[in-house]
């Protein structure tokens, strides 16, 4: 026996829907929901198998198709409009339409569906049988970010190794070379990009863009969330404040990226914890799952650490720690503040940080305060304040990217 729920609205085909429902020996209709939230509560009762609601209804997104599936509930929309619904509903996340002019199979329909929520719907063949809408899905829906730009992702260990400054710096040498470039501030304890570049913004356009996300409108609408700087480079600020990270549910960084990587490269800022949190519940955001998310989906990850004492011995558990989370992670590593009262060469580093795990390569930023300072008292890029040591070092850290690598050192 399936147990349906049923968003009523005053749609015209809801009618057809609930007697087809009613009329199937194998359905039961628990209940006629008068809203979303009426929707949810229901659903996370247990009781209920399958929720039926129109595609277009007012405020379903892909959190609440999430928290559907999460209580085990097997979303069904019903359109009136195919070829305008069908799009959106693959973005929110509902895998199975119904015509509204061939809801009289509903409830053959909903008897029919497979155990896995995330498979398109099904229904006997032959007579009575309800045509199915192509999804996102279907293996015949083309994914988002085929081809398309690289993305780099900063991340370091605590203690300001300068992740923000070095992702400011490769997203305006890459503008500089003519590339289309998206810096992304993804720190989901409080990122600086816009106060470090001077951008006033009273809008997060990282929350924007997550808000359009799950309403399956960013293709249409991503360009207006971004902040340009330039004719090549496009900047999304951060969180206004470091506890609105609850308002990012998992999967939004990995589809901004994808449609971001389809009009350039990307550059993800990121925060410093990879450590998941055990009490997050499914479907529910954790403190560093953006993080963690950012990692993940990067093309290429660039760890950067400070090259004192404090900043190597934290770099040197970082790598160990990515290693773990990501097994054989496309890394590089970047010391950042190296200079020579310090008391060692370069290759003594090197030589330490390969004892903790296989590294593509090393690459030391020198100490260049001077030019920082000069970029975040006029909040502009570095490659706008003239030619730097610093400027230079980033630009030659690009140039290694393009090139082959060398193989990796062996773990000790």
């Amino acid at each position: 026996m399936i147990v349906t729920l049923l968003v009523s609205t005053g749609a015209a085909w809801e009618p057809a829907a609930l007697a087809s429902l009613a009329a199937h020996p194998g359905v039961v209709v628990l209940k006629r929901c008068v809203d979303l939230a009426d929707l949810l509560a229901s659903a996370s009762t247990g009781q209920a198998d399958v929720a039926v609601v129109g595609a277009d209804l007012t405020g379903l997104d892909r959190s609440v198709v999430d928290q559907l599936l999460a209580h085990g509930v097997r979303p069904v929309g019903v359109t009136t409009d195919p070829e305008q619904t069908r799009a959106r509903a693959g973005r929110v996340g509902l895998v199975t339409l119904v015509d509204a002019d061939q809801v009289g199979g509903l409830g053959a329909l909903v008897a029919d569906l497979p155990a896995d929520p995330t498979q398109p719907g099904g229904g006997p063949p032959g007579a009575g049988a309800v045509p199915r809408l192509p999804s996102a899905a279907d293996p015949t829906v083309a994914s988002p970010g085929e081809g398309g730009g690289r993305v780099l992702a900063v991340w370091g260990a605590a203690g300001a190794p300068g992740r923000t400054t070095l992702a400011t710096g490769l997203a305006g040498e890459l503008a500089r070379r003519g590339l289309g470039t998206l810096l992304v501030d993804a720190d989901p304890h409080g990122g600086a990009v816009a106060q470090q570049l001077g951008v006033l913004d009273e809008v997060s356009g990282l929350l924007a863009a997550a808000r359009l996300v799950a309403s399956g409108t960013l293709e249409e609408r991503f360009a207006t969330t971004q902040r340009r700087l330039s004719d090549r480079l496009r900047v999304l600020t951060g969180l206004p404040r470091p506890d609105r990270w609850v308002e990012l549910r998992p999967g939004v960084l990995t589809e901004l990226v994808e449609a971001a990587r389809s009009q350039g490269q990307v550059v993800l800022d990121t925060g410093f914890s990879l450590e998941g949190d055990a009490g997050a519940d499914v479907g529910r955001p954790g403190r560093n799952d953006l993080t963690r998310e950012a990692v993940e989906v990067a093309d290429e990850v660039l760890l950067v650490g400070g090259a004192d004492p404090v900043g190597l011995a934290r770099l040197a558990r970082a790598v160990t720690e990515l290693h773990e989370f990501r097994p054989d992670p496309p890394l590089r590593v970047v010391v950042n503040r190296m200079r020579p009262t310090l008391g060692w060469r370069e290759p003594d580093v090197v030589a330490m940080l390969a004892g903790f795990g296989a590294v593509r390569s090393v690459h030391f930023l020198p100490d260049d305060q001077p030019a920082v300072d000069r970029a975040l008292v006029s909040g502009r890029l570095l490659v706008e304040t003239g030619e730097s040591a610093l400027s230079r070092a980033i630009g030659a850290l690009l140039d290694a990217m393009v090139a082959p690598s060398p193989p990796a050192p062996s773990r000790r």
